[in-house]
């Protein structure tokens, strides 16, 4: 097999700049890429289990054969097209129709965006329904938010985003202090076509304002804290070999990005003595959903993917030393593809450090008077990303002692409603008439295992009683209860923190 000369050995290599622009031009060739066609995502294709992709880094080949998966929209309505690539060999390895009444859409462009917005503010019905709310157009911001399936047929195979408003009165107002409620518009953003204006009356749009960065609202900032100063003279104890390994106490990853998951963990593996144990090949959080609780007519439909739909990946931040990461900083800056197929980097993607974790064990011994303590600390793999009004933090952490832990903090701006004057059982109030519907952010992980191997099952535990009686005269024996869960089917389990529920 002869491969181009991309001088890539490692095949978990983040994506590069030449990668992405050869992508385009195999893309462009094979008549896949041009007028109206749109790249919806795009993506690298993991290496098989076993194989040059699990030997150590020391020991990869010279040369790998890099695939990428990438899904073609049309935005004039032809078929889109989910295609595989070999950057390496320079051919399309295959390409296949889809059908989106089976396979649903693909993910918002970051186009139609701008596209539901400028269509409304020609529709005579959002005007009117704007003119009899006293609000201008041109103050007036549109949320292109994904419709979710339901029950309308006429929405079937069609690209459908819904659209509701907020007032912004100046450039640096923040508008999810003023939600226009009571509206709500349907557009297909293919056809550009406004199918339906739902008006159910005016209700008053919140006046105070949110702009947590003036300085009329914060007043003065503290003065009080004194400077916290995290240093390391000697450097940190992790390296960083090639574009993304990453070795830390004996800890091995590679730190991949996807424009949909974000940072993905592959091959992560522990020195054990002189071995090397595999635990887990892919780690990532393959989904995140937002399903809202207002049973409006406005608002109902509300449940976002924000992974699939939005893509956590393609708006992740520039993250700036001092602020959004602290101390010992080594970053990553992943590219990503654009919808035309040119590179763009996020400068600063990915975040590494270590911290200093407090006690990871302590001991005063009664008998031998021996004292001890143990400090611990962890490895931070993280990144932001920021999807309309929510901010997300993704934080992957290694632990001395073996743990593997993933923390997600939510932050940015909660999505907003108007408050009824008489309340309401599934809205929060924030300020005068200003209210944030219920909802769930739920975070899906993909864990990919190999303990020593691919050979894994997952068992549940659960802690239980033992009834009174022979042997148990006292009532206090509690034991476990192990039960493998075998097939996909029988992991849809519920958190019983009653019984103590393991995994």
């Amino acid at each position: 097999m002869t491969l181009a000369p991309l001088g890539i050995t490692n095949p978990f290599h983040l994506a590069t700049s030449s990668e992405i622009t050869e992508l385009q031009a195999i893309l462009r060739s094979a008549g896949l890429l041009g007028d109206g066609k749109r790249i919806a995502y795009l993506g690298q294709v993991d290496p098989p289990r076993t194989g040059p992709a699990k030997a150590t880094f020391a020991e990869r080949p010279v040369s790998v054969d890099r695939r990428f998966r990438v899904f073609i929209h049309d935005i004039s309505g032809g078929v889109p097209v989910d295609v595989v690539v070999s950057v390496d060999r320079g051919e399309v390895v295959s390409a296949v129709e889809l059908d989106t009444a089976v396979t649903g859409e693909l993910p918002v462009l970051e186009e139609e965006f701008e596209l539901v917005e400028a269509l409304l503010a020609t529709d005579e019905r959002w005007l009117a329904a704007l003119k009899a709310r006293d609000l201008e157009v041109s103050k007036v911001r549109v949320a292109p938010l994904s419709a979710g399936v339901f029950e309308y047929a006429e929405e079937k195979g069609r690209r459908i985003l819904r659209g509701l408003a907020f007032v912004q009165d100046f450039p640096e107002d923040s508008a999810w202090a003023h939600p226009v409620d009571g509206l709500v518009a349907y557009v297909d953003v293919v056809s550009k076509e406004v199918t339906q204006v739902l008006d159910l009356g005016a209700v008053p749009v919140p006046e105070e304002h949110g702009n947590y960065t003036d300085p009329e609202l914060t007043g003065p900032l503290r003065t009080t804290q004194k400077p916290i100063s995290i240093t390391q003279p000697e450097g940190p104890s992790f390296t960083v070999t090639g574009s993304n390994h990453v070795e830390w106490e004996k800890w091995s990853v590679d730190v991949g990005f996807d424009v949909r998951e974000g940072v993905v963990l592959h091959n992560l593996a522990f020195q054990d003595g002189d071995r090397r144990r595999p635990i887990i090949n892919r780690a990532s959080i393959a989904e995140m959903v937002v399903p809202y609780g207002d049973p409006s007519p406005i608002r109902s439909w509300q449940n976002y993917f924000d992974t699939g739909e939005y893509l956590v990946g393609q708006y992740a931040n520039s993250l700036e030393l001092g602020c959004d990461c602290l101390g010992e900083i080594t970053y990553l800056s992943p590219v990503i593809s654009d919808a035309f197929g040119n590179p763009r980097e996020i400068r600063n993607g990915i975040c590494i450090h270590e911290e200093d974790w407090g006690i990871l064990s302590k001991h005063s011994d009664l008998w031998t008077g021996i004292t001890y303590t143990r400090r611990n600390r962890r490895l931070v793999i993280s990144f932001f990303t920021t999807i309309g009004n929510y901010d997300y933090g993704f934080y992957w952490y290694l632990y001395l002692d073996g743990t593997i832990e993933f923390e997600a903090k939510a932050t940015g701006v909660v999505f907003t409603s108007a408050f009824p004057e008489g309340g309401s059982d599934n809205i929060s109030q924030l300020a005068p008439g200003l209210g944030a519907p219920f909802h769930q952010h739920l975070f899906s992980a993909r864990l990919d295992m190999a303990i020593d191997g691919f050979t894994n099952r997952v068992e549940e535990e659960d802690v239980v009683r033992r009834a009174i009686g022979d042997g148990n005269e006292r009532g206090n024996a509690f034991s476990r209860k192990r039960t493998v869960l075998t097939r996909e089917s029988e992991g849809v389990r519920e958190a019983d923190a009653r019984n103590g529920r393991t995994w």
